[in-house]
């Protein structure tokens, strides 16, 4: 089954190099900078304008398949990212379904992906927003970031690798954008309205994080554009400090660093930028654990082969590994706040800091196991 298309008069080539030259990927940084302030503005909590890790974690709210009241919303802007890049993968003959490269490994690691992540309370993207927002707790997440990445480098370089995947059927490679259609239908059939906690099998948020959201065709919107111009660019936060640290490249370190300013300003515009460590929005001030969750996302990112971000993008383009990664994340945001790995402005949830050492033996085990021998 062919479901590439084919445009008369219009440079397929030309456009691909123009969105993955450096140019194509500072502008998608700008662009998603600019936009996620604005998401903010438009009603999403404060610093997550955009935040894979978080928004995953409300779906699997929403879902039912943790009951922490605060944190339940179905968002858009998920099934916005996916079915934007399934778009952008047919029209630029992107949309290749392959899988089967160590499926299981990948689910473990998409899960204490998200663990790691819920402990700082945020995934890259976030980290980076919530800098551009004047978190300076976000600092601390930040140089795990950097550390978790430089750890999987260093397997990188031995020889750490997860195989080839294989090409297989294009219903395979539907999958993750079948689940966000039905999503969007979700939300249609079952949208929630203000002061309602349940609204047919979905959970919504009535306070806290959750019950802070844009307008639905407004996220919708936004998701649409981030996935189509992020899956052109191969726009990747931890491909960006995995690059500088083993090549010394900053081709994709260009369009974070780009994303950064933009949301910055905007911020300064938007009179959303306030600097400092306590009080600020949806985190907490235990520096250790700030840098250590974000350690072991870190280092997860890297053995999987890409950020949260980047992982929702590939799926949508037909990659079943990047699909189980992604699932992978929802169970991992489900153990969190089932059994308390998740952190909250007041610190580290009760058994957060065990989930982060354990992860950490389970990403370096992995690591090791995982290094291809040459004879």
């Amino acid at each position: 089954m062919n479901f590439n298309f084919h445009y008369k008069g219009v440079d397929v080539n030309r456009l691909t190099n123009i969105f993955s030259s450096r140019w194509g990927v500072i502008g998608t940084g700008l662009f998603i900078g600019v936009l996620a302030a604005l998401l903010q503005k438009s009603g999403n909590p404060g610093n997550m304008g955009v935040c894979v890790a978080c928004f995953i974690r409300d779906i699997t709210g929403s879902l039912g398949l943790h009951r922490t009241d605060i944190v339940q919303y179905l968002r858009p802007e998920i099934p916005g990212f996916v079915l934007g890049s399934f778009i952008a993968a047919l029209i630029f003959k992107d949309f290749k379904p392959r899988a089967g490269s160590a499926p299981m490994v990948r689910f473990i690691l998409g899960a204490f992906a998200m663990i790691g992540a819920l402990v700082f309370l945020g995934c890259p993207w976030r980290a980076m927003l919530r800098l551009s927002g004047g978190d300076w707790n976000a600092l601390f997440g930040i140089a795990g970031l950097v550390a978790g990445i430089g750890a999987g480098s260093f397997f990188l370089k031995h020889g750490y690798d997860l195989g080839r995947s294989q090409k297989t059927h294009a219903a395979a490679g539907l999958v993750l954008p079948a689940i966000a259609a039905a999503f969007l239908l979700l939300i249609l059939l079952f949208p929630g309205t203000s002061g309602q906690g349940q609204s047919g099998i979905l959970f919504y948020s009535v306070k806290g994080p959750g019950s802070l959201h844009a307008p639905v065709l407004i996220s919708l919107a936004v998701g649409l554009v981030i996935g189509f111009v992020a899956q052109r660019s191969r726009f990747c936060t931890m491909g960006a400090i995995r690059d500088l640290i083993l090549f010394r490249h900053t081709h994709l370190l260009s369009g974070v660093i780009a994303f950064v300013v933009a949301a910055f300003a905007m911020n300064l515009v938007l009179g959303q930028f306030k600097p400092g460590f306590e009080g600020q929005p949806v985190a907490h001030t235990m520096s250790l654990w700030n840098f250590g969750g974000m350690v072991l996302a870190g280092f997860a990112f890297a053995l999987a082969g890409g950020c949260p971000g980047r992982q929702v993008f590939l799926a949508g383009e037909g990659d079943g590994d990047a699909t189980v990664f992604v699932l992978g994340m929802g169970a991992g945001a489900s153990f969190s706040h089932n059994f308390g790995l998740a952190s909250s402005a007041k610190g580290v949830g009760p058994h957060g800091i065990a989930a982060v050492v354990i992860g950490l033996v389970i990403c370096i085990i992995i690591g090791f196991t995982m290094i291809r021998r040459t004879a």
